[in-house]
């Protein structure tokens, strides 16, 4: 039985206490005395959070994972060290043999771990199901939606989320199928109105990529992709990078929808120097704290979820139980997940250990600790 001690934040508020882990990676009891949120930060000791969960992913370490074997592996195991214990992996839109290559790749790391990484739980395909007018920073290889393809796919690795724009061909009539087959669909990548996402919402579509960006934004007389999230969406997410959008936008979004949460988005450039690296078949550049094409759109990012915790609290204003909600709880929700994204008896003990400045002291997965 390993125990950790420190000011946890369970369910229900923080606490000043343990957690027991047993053999099996679980979290086996939490005991203690209810702390006020507003002392938690006083403390001495480490304070105790869900581990991270980013579902959107694209690389880090110098990797992308388009390139297949051995890249996810890296990548996994970079953003453990900032505190993320499982995420999904994010491809690119992509040629089919591009895909199957990257795919084949990610089956591997998604039913064999590697050692001292975050889990993988299964892909986020981003594309290749979007407008080739909003692309953003997708290659030029966009296409309407394939059963056989996608389907093809999910044999080789599980897609747990797909990226999709309503209002291409026939993409809007292929939702509650993928819906009813088990697939989270988000809206992203695309110019479609109002009444396209309020139409996708109402055949089961459950969030918006990366909200604000390459999507339609709001008009009071038309309030496009972004108005329909604003008015009726409970989840999206978003990239507290403070670039891709500013953090009055945030703010906003945060009072229109419950459960926005944060994700990286992140490139291989995450936890590198500046300098080129690759982004699917993209060459992209990392500088001034953000990574661009040559034509200076933005593409990805190289945020990490600690510094995403960081903003949401010391620039966005959120409390830190609030922050950690929206880098792990409500990902967790969205993707139907129970047993992560909470440190509650029963639940797998991934848990991130931070200071008072909420720097990372330690990452355990699966009650094993990896720093």
């Amino acid at each position: 039985m390993k125990k950790l001690s420190g000011t946890v934040l369970t369910p229900t508020g923080f606490i000043m206490g343990a957690i027991e882990i047993g053999e099996d990676g679980r979290v086996a009891r939490i005991v203690g005395e209810p702390l006020d949120a507003d002392r938690a930060r006083d403390t001495t000791g480490n304070l105790l959070l869900p581990g991270f969960i980013d579902t959107h992913v694209h690389g880090g370490g110098g990797r992308d994972t388009m390139e297949g074997l051995g890249a996810i592996e890296t990548i996994a195991r970079v953003h453990a060290q900032f505190g993320t214990t499982s995420m999904l992996a994010t491809t690119m839109t992509a040629p089919p043999d591009d895909l199957v290559h990257a795919f084949e790749a990610l089956r591997e790391a998604c039913h064999s771990p590697a050692p001292a990484s975050a889990r993988v739980l299964g892909v986020h395909l981003e594309g290749p199901y979007i407008n080739p007018a909003m692309l953003g920073a997708q290659p030029d290889f966009a296409r309407p939606l394939l059963r056989d393809e996608l389907m093809g796919l999910n044999a080789v690795a599980p897609i747990r989320l797909v990226t999709l724009a309503p209002e291409v061909a026939s993409n809007m009539q292929f939702i509650g199928e993928l819906v009813a087959a088990g697939f989270v669909v988000q809206l992203g990548h695309t110019a479609g109105s109002f009444d396209d996402a309020m139409d996708a919402l109402s055949r089961g579509a459950k969030g918006f990529t990366h909200l604000f960006n390459a999507m339609t934004g709001m008009h009071h007389r038309k309030p496009g992709m972004v108005g329909a999230a604003l008015s009726s969406a409970e989840y999206a997410e978003i990239i507290p990078d403070l670039l891709h959008v500013h953090p009055a936008v945030i703010r906003v979004a945060m009072r229109a929808i419950p459960k926005l949460f944060c994700v990286t988005d992140s490139t291989a450039a995450a936890g590198m120097p500046d300098g080129e690296y690759r982004l699917g078949r993209h060459t992209v550049t990392k500088c001034m704290g953000g990574v661009r094409l040559p034509d200076g759109t933005l593409a990805g990012s190289t945020l990490t979820m600690d510094i995403a915790l960081a903003n949401l609290v010391d620039k966005i204003g959120l409390s830190l139980e609030e922050a950690s909600r929206r880098v792990s709880t409500y990902a967790a929700d969205y993707l139907g997940i129970s047993e992560r994204g909470r440190l509650a008896v029963g639940a797998l003990a991934d848990i991130v250990q931070i200071d008072r400045d909420l720097k990372i002291k330690g990452v355990m997965v699966e009650g094993r600790p990896l720093i």
